[in-house]
């Protein structure tokens, strides 16, 4: 799951990370009063950033620095009104519906902060560099040796030396480093209470030197965190900060009945069962010329009811102009996915290319039921592998948008 940088933001603060102060706004009402607010406390710049679970804001254009209350207003303005497209998000891009506006601060050095797991060992790793405020895939492409990880005992936690250590390899000086090991303790203790699987600090900053800052201040001014679906019954706090509006209403709606679904750009709607399976099926519909509409995974405990559901949502997505069902049957019986596509037939109707393969358990009694529904399903075809299948599939649509 992930959440929004504001309400990350409220979680780094509640921990004790020094944040700037800021405020979430969701229309031009709120955001020109929180800028008011804002000035009216003493700052003298203010930053609007754009809520979406998609990077890139500062090259899109969604992330400004206002001096005035009529540049907040020009800022708002344009990003409640306009998508928000960058690399991350697709052509159409994303709404915007909430920001951020926040006091900005002036940076004297960008540092970088992370948390995650690592999959060599099996467990959290701190990740950090001293080039911060700029993507850190870039950053392991250019310079891997700007990136220093530090592995976190499961136990024991991170040490306070250990987090001193790094603190001062990443070049902090002076009372800096004891701000930053501080800060690196904090968002240790931050993850394993909340069960994150993703902490990220980008940028930490230290500020200039002031009066009560003689080193500077060190702060976190951006962070993101996503979470273990899997802990969630645990974490009702972040639950709570769940946005549906950021999500596929179509994934939603998956997700409701226990079926895991990606939307993607394709044509061709995939229902299998397992993740594995799912990818091949994707990788050959690709093969003979056709294009994915999304993965649609049933697992191996589905029931009627919920293989019915899936298909609806696969044929709900006005992209989709032909369906490939791929199951090879352990767990999952041939004959309830036979009786779900007659049932789908039935209750929403299959308009577009129909291919059906399946193998394994009670495939003779799923192979029957679709025989006696023939009638009713007059877009099927069936397969008897999968290259057939996708042979099969890529054609009929293919056919069907000449």
């Amino acid at each position: 799951m992930k959440i929004h940088e504001y309400q990350a933001r409220q979680l780094l603060a509640d921990s004790g990370i020094p944040v700037p102060e800021g405020m979430m706004v969701q229309s031009l009402q709120e955001a020109m009063s929180a800028s008011k607010t804002l000035f009216g406390q003493g700052s003298t710049l203010l930053v609007v950033k754009a809520q979406v679970h998609a990077g890139g804001r500062g090259k899109a254009g969604f992330v400004k620095l206002c001096k005035t209350e009529e540049e907040v207003e020009e800022a708002a303005t344009f990003m409640f009104n306009n998508p928000m497209i960058s690399a991350q998000t697709g052509p159409e891009g994303l709404d915007v519906t909430k920001l951020l506006i926040a006091d900005g601060v002036e940076i004297d050095k960008e540092f970088y902060l992370a948390i995650t797991t690592d999959r060599g060992s099996g467990t959290n790793a701190l990740i950090a560099s001293s080039e911060g405020g700029v993507e850190i895939e870039t950053v392991a492409h250019e310079n891997p040796d700007a990136i220093l990880t530090v592995p976190i005992c499961p136990l024991a936690g991170l040490e306070p030396y250990q987090a001193r250590e790094l603190a001062f390899q990443l070049g902090f000086q002076g009372k800096q480093v004891g701000q930053a090991a501080n800060i690196m303790l904090r968002l240790v203790a931050l993850v394993n209470n909340t069960d994150a699987s993703l902490s990220e600090i980008n940028p930490l900053i230290v500020t200039p030197a002031s009066e009560a800052y003689p080193d500077g201040q060190v702060l976190a001014i951006d962070a993101k965190f996503n979470f273990d679906d899997n802990a969630l019954f645990r974490q009702p706090q972040i639950s709570e900060m769940f946005d549906s509006t950021e999500e596929n209403p179509a994934e939603l709606r998956a997700s409701e009945f226990d079926l895991n679904f990606i939307a993607l750009d394709g044509n061709i709607g995939c229902l299998v069962n397992g993740a594995g399976l799912a990818m091949a099926t994707m990788d050959i519909i690709k093969l003979h010329g056709g294009n994915p509409a999304n993965f649609l995974d049933v697992g191996g405990t589905a029931t009627l009811e919920t293989v019915t559901e899936a298909f609806k949502i696969i044929l709900s997505d006005d992209k989709v102009e032909g369906v490939l069902v791929n199951i090879f049957g352990g767990i999952m019986r041939c004959d309830v996915i036979a009786e779900a596509i007659v049932t789908a037939a039935k209750e929403v109707g299959f308009t577009v290319p129909l291919v059906v393969r399946l193998e394994g358990t009670n495939v003779d009694a799923a192979r029957e039921i679709l025989r006696a529904a023939q009638t009713e399903l007059p877009t099927m075809q069936t397969a008897m592998d999968l290259e057939d299948a996708a042979t099969k599939v890529a054609t009929a649509v293919s056919a069907a948008c000449a």
